[in-house]
């Protein structure tokens, strides 16, 4: 059995054996293949500090400060690979999963997918990636590469029903063992213990560097699995008074208006609520137009976009060189809601709200190329208009407070999926309204631990 780290050794990778620690870093330049890279599965360099960047203001035309993890330092190229390791090691270490007969069915609308892919071979599993037909050219080709099957499926992000269709048929067979993040609560896991744990320590990390005030003001944070959406649980325990922000697109508005509709922020807005989704703990939903999405990330790709922001508003250019291959269409998205959130709450200066780039411009580039071939690409003045009228005009359209009465739609959505779908029940469904339903999912981050640990022998 190949295994990779613990939750405590991703959140914390300093702890890693450092002669283990040692050859992953340096396999991670020199072969991203070998099962090793699965030590470097955490939010933390080989100096160990957070992979994060502090947005310029000028940007952002806020006063609070915006902060970005970035996932593209991950391996596979966006942090999901470490749900989908999570995943399958609760599977292995509890024998859900044996990698000499079982297949791996890995329901995606890509980055998980792609993780997937990734983690299945270097665990010595055989895998398949459900994922709908209109994903993006390199994220199907990311997966072939990392040795994994694909099944297209019919449409785009929001066609989640169909990839549920498919993995059922894929179901019948004994030797398919289905992986779904959306009902996954290792996903849930990971993000709880290493991503919100991540950032608590960020706060301070910030504040060291005269950043902030040790605290987090805001998590915003789009759904897609809804599994990073599960940091906000750890990040509201360190900080009560933190607001966790939920992200949708105007196209698909389902916990927005119980709406539908394709869109093209690719990685969030399936058109239903997960299973691992807390929605009890939801300040605010907010909604993002994907088409700004896509023009912010081009401004960010095209030199003569980074360029304005440096020569005509004054921004650092060291730092906005930087942003020019670190985010993808939902870390835009990420970013705009994060802008949102600190207007909405009148977030000021010494504030610090938080999100992340799920990955990054290189799984995008067919689709910037479509944007220039609409849209033309940027000059001077087209640039300047997307800085203004694309993150200094994000307003505070689009948004509903996390009140009790929304809260309890929000989760009462999850039954015509898992319930009437999926095969929950309707005591399962209602077991989630007790906040130690998710604590105790959170607790057992600590057996996995301790079982992993004894396996290694």
């Amino acid at each position: 059995m190949i295994t990779g780290p613990t939750f405590a050794e991703m959140l914390h990778p300093s702890t890693i054996d450092p002669a283990t620690r040692a050859r992953a870093l340096k396999a991670k330049q020199d072969d991203p293949l070998d099962p090793i890279n699965l030590f470097n599965i955490t939010w933390r360099d080989e100096h160990d500090q957070i992979y994060y960047v502090v947005m310029p203001h000028e940007l952002t035309g806020v006063d609070a400060e915006i902060v970005v993890m970035y996932g593209k330092q991950f391996p596979s190229g966006s942090h999901k690979v470490g749900a989908a390791y999570s995943v399958l090691l609760e599977k292995e270490m509890f024998g859900e999963v044996d990698p000499a007969v079982h297949t791996l069915v890995w329901p995606s609308t890509g980055n998980y997918g792609i993780g997937g892919a990734w983690v299945g071979g270097r665990m010595g599993c055989d895998s398949i990636v459900v994922l709908p037909e209109g994903m993006s050219r390199e994220r199907f080709e990311r997966i072939e590469r990392y040795g994994a099957r694909v099944i297209r499926t019919y449409g785009t992000e929001s066609n989640v029903k169909e990839i549920y269709d498919e993995t059922h048929r894929l179901a019948q067979d004994p030797k398919m063992r289905i992986l779904n993040q959306f009902s996954e609560m290792g996903n849930y896991r990971f993000h709880t213990h290493v991503t919100g744990g991540t950032i608590v320590e960020l706060a301070a990390e910030l504040e060291q560097r005269g950043i902030g005030n040790g605290r987090i003001a805001g998590f915003a944070w789009a759904m897609g699995s809804g599994g990073t959406n599960a940091a906000a649980d750890r990040i509201k325990q360190a900080f009560p008074d933190a607001r966790n922000v939920a992200l949708e697109p105007i196209q698909c508005p389902t916990l927005y208006n119980n709406g539908y509709g394709s869109h093209d922020i690719q990685g969030i807005g399936d058109k239903h609520v997960t299973w691992i989704h807390n929605t009890w703990n939801i300040d605010a939903l907010m909604c993002i137009d994907d088409e700004a999405c896509k023009r912010g990330l081009q401004l960010l790709s095209e030199p003569i976009g980074r360029q304005a922001l440096v020569e005509r508003y004054g921004a650092d250019a060291a730092t906005v060189e930087k942003l020019g291959d670190l985010f993808g269409i939902s870390g835009i998205c990420n970013l705009l809601g994060a802008i949102k959130t600190a207007k909405y709450y009148g977030f000021g200066k010494g504030d610090v709200v938080v999100t992340a780039a799920a990955d990054s411009l290189d799984r995008y580039h067919s689709v910037m190329d479509d944007m220039r071939a609409q849209h033309g690409a940027l000059d001077t003045a087209a640039a300047c208009g997307r800085i203004e009228g694309v993150f200094h005009a994000a307003n505070t359209d689009y948004v509903l407070p996390g009140t009790q009465h929304n809260r309890e739609r929000w989760h009462n959505l999850k039954y015509y999926t898992w319930v009437e779908q999926q095969g929950k029940t309707v005591e399962e469904l209602d077991a989630q309204r007790d906040p130690a339903w998710w604590l105790a999912h959170q607790a057992k981050t600590a057996a996995i631990d301790a079982r992993l640990i004894e396996s290694r022998g």
